[in-house]
């Protein structure tokens, strides 16, 4: 056993030490106080502050690309609702989209989103409202081409009625799967979240018909008690 000065046990008390409590203050839920106490003490939220990432969501898309590989040099890819941009930090390495190396196809990102985003060398994004009439064109034009990658990690603002939500994320998915129809290469892939609730079975039944493989993944870095999982399509047919 271990003792202090005092002579009390201390045995325990490093470990003890090393998680933030946060106290509840005026005008803060139980709620929020819940979630900014696991941010503060989630070893993602601070392997992406030391790494340079954007947010913690950075790792989930890396360690869904290192099982499926469809960030290759040289893809073009579309990164629907990218604020704040740690998937696009993570792809432009990896399809080798800021400087010409050797022996190695230069790829090209195009990040999408309602709201402006701080931006990222190596990529190009624009303010746009993917849903809008004409915004199919709008992403070709900006691309250059289709797309071999359409990935999204959209999510609806909570509504805190988990049903609702649920329904309103497998709304959007769906939405970014029909764009992603219209911007794919034959044979690209798309990438997209949504929580596991019971809605998904008619977007897996859309995307099988359109895919040649479909595959849902939930990585390491999603939270245990998080109902997010990742929908992996590829092989598009056209």
């Amino acid at each position: 056993m271990n003792k202090g000065p005092d002579g009390k046990n201390t045995s325990g008390r490093g470990q003890r030490d090393l998680t933030v409590r946060v106290k509840s203050a005026r005008g803060r839920t139980a709620s929020s106080t819940r979630w900014l106490q696991r941010q503060l003490n989630d070893p993602y939220v601070k392997r992406a502050q030391n790494e340079g990432y954007r947010g913690r969501a950075a790792f989930k898309i890396m360690e869904v690309d290192d099982k499926f590989r469809f960030l290759v040099p040289g893809a073009r890819v579309v990164d629907l609702g990218c604020a704040p941009g740690g998937w696009i930090q993570v792809a432009v390495p990896r399809i080798n989209a800021l400087e010409e190396k050797k022996g190695k196809a230069v790829g090209t990102i195009l990040g999408i989103d309602l709201q402006e985003v701080e931006p990222i060398p190596g990529a190009t994004i624009h303010q746009l409202d993917f849903m809008d009439e004409g915004a199919d064109e709008q992403v070709k034009e900006w691309l250059g081409g289709s797309a071999d990658v359409v990935m999204s990690d959209m999510a609806a603002s909570s509504s805190g009625h988990k049903q609702t939500d649920h329904l309103r994320i497998i709304s959007l998915c769906e939405a970014a799967a029909y764009l992603a129809f219209d911007v794919l290469e034959e044979g690209g892939t798309f990438v997209s979240k949504v929580l596991a609730g019971g809605a998904e079975g008619e977007l897996q039944k859309l995307l099988k018909q359109r895919f040649a493989k479909v595959a849902n993944v939930k990585p390491p870095s999603s939270r245990a008690d998080s109902s997010e999982k990742f929908v992996v399509a590829s092989g598009f047919r056209g």
